[in-house]
């Protein structure tokens, strides 16, 4: 009984801190502009594919591999999870058992998965101290960055170490009427079995309080860590942008505005006096879409979309990571500010120029590497065309040879520097025989 109490207790607390994350989260999506979504059976079959399937992941046959079988194992181990809670809360034990031969085949896969994931996590370890991926550095990959992925990848390990021991001490107590299938632990457990009920049964509580309270930590430092994938990115996967790669999004605001010049009845409706004109494209992070700031936050910072980006590969500055990494940070920022003050608040800073340059903003291809790379499926090239609408219809303000063109455009109706009339003078001269019937 005590230990039901102590137990709720602490998931009671865990779930408020959760909760609170939560509510600060929905404010800050408030901020942010909408996002269409449309066609449902496609975003099932793309989450079907790329979240569950894993399959942009494949490309990197080693790593890609292990992480599928982390990801997999995972889902299977979160059924375990659900079972100590609800044990936890009504002082049963192992209540799932009930269902018979399918709780056998869970219990062995989620046995089996937490030893190779165990395996894994410390292969990725040794990967990130000794070999030192280019992809896992940049500007933007600072020493938190890092500490943050050597804090997850180590209680993810210390998971699968409690979970490997709660179940070889429980198969080594309940040897003779198991309830599960323990194909790793069971091993194990038999080097155990000489050992004293009780001190069994002290060693099983050790591992079951550990592993339990491991989950509720890791739980509440995900939506502060780059692992917050470990939440969204099946979510980002589903709300995908599903327009093919390379074609751009019209604006709604221009499009309203192409609309009203073409219907006369729409051109001498007199605009509401208390309606405030939107901006044209992204400037600040109040610009900015609520798929926009989730991409951000499901970003795994992997490196996959920068190691491909030809501007970064041939020395610019931009690095498709670093434009989601500073939405994040950039929301970070001016967030509780605008939470507190309300959308007049102002701190002197913007997205543009303050976080990203107008050199990286300019150096993108939009060639869409990046977007086709990344294996959550976050397109940026489009976040970057935003940031360009907002200095060009804004500000007026591109590189030399786009201004050249565009004075051209509006003064000539095309790229280049001749008037309509004189298009066609260098044919003045040709002779064209004509082609007999």
């Amino acid at each position: 009984m005590l230990k039901q109490i102590l137990f709720s207790a602490i998931l009671l607390l865990t779930i408020g801190i959760f909760t609170y994350t939560v509510k600060n989260l929905i404010a800050r999506f408030k901020l942010t502009k909408p996002f269409k979504i449309s066609n449902l059976r496609k975003r099932i079959w793309l989450v079907a594919k790329i979240a569950i399937g894993q399959k942009k992941i494949f490309r990197f046959p080693f790593s890609g591999v292990m992480h599928a079988l982390v990801f997999w194992g995972f889902v299977v181990i979160l059924i375990g999870s659900a079972e100590m809670i609800i044990d936890g809360v009504l002082g049963t034990d192992r209540v799932f058992a009930a269902t018979g031969p399918a709780y056998d085949i869970v219990i062995a896969a989620g046995d089996v998965f937490a030893f190779l994931i165990w395996i894994f996590i410390l292969i990725f370890l040794f990967r990130r101290t000794i070999f030192h991926v280019k992809r896992f550095d940049g500007i933007e990959m600072s020493h938190r960055n890092h500490q943050d992925a050597f804090l997850a990848l180590t209680i993810i390990l210390l998971l699968m170490f409690t979970l490997m021991g709660m179940n070889t001490f429980y198969a080594a107590l309940h040897y003779s009427e198991l309830k599960g299938t323990y194909p790793v632990s069971g091993i194990f457990g038999s080097m155990f079995i000489g050992m004293s009920p009780y001190g069994l049964h002290i060693g099983h509580e050790i591992f079951w309080w550990s592993h339990i309270l491991l989950i509720f930590i890791f739980a509440n430092l995900l939506p502060y860590s780059k692992h917050f994938h470990v939440f969204l990115s099946v979510p980002n996967v589903f709300l995908s942008r599903l327009d093919p790669l390379g074609q751009l999004p019209n604006m709604d605001n221009v499009t309203k505005e192409v609309k009203i010049m073409m219907d006369p009845i729409l051109a001498y409706a007199p605009p509401a006096s208390d309606v405030i004109p939107d901006r044209f494209g992204v400037k600040d992070i109040e610009d900015v879409s609520w798929k926009n700031y989730l991409d951000s936050l499901t970003c795994t910072q992997c490196g996959r979309c920068t190691s491909v980006c030809p501007a970064n590969i041939t020395g610019k500055k931009l690095s498709p990571r670093k434009i989601m990494m500073d939405i994040r940070a950039r929301m970070d920022e001016k967030g509780p500010e605008l939470i507190k003050y309300g959308k007049s608040f102002s701190d002197n800073k913007s997205l543009v120029r303050d976080y990203i340059s107008l050199e990286e903003i300019w150096a993108c291809t939009t060639c869409n590497a990046c977007a086709n790379e990344c294996p959550i499926n976050i397109n940026h090239p489009t976040f970057i065309v935003d940031m360009r609408r907002y200095l060009v219809m804004e500000e007026s303000s591109a590189p030399v040879m786009l201004n050249a063109m565009f004075n051209n455009i509006q003064n000539n109706g095309a790229p280049w520097q001749f008037s309509p009339e004189d298009r066609l003078i260098w044919t003045k001269d040709l002779t064209i025989k004509a082609i007999k019937a």
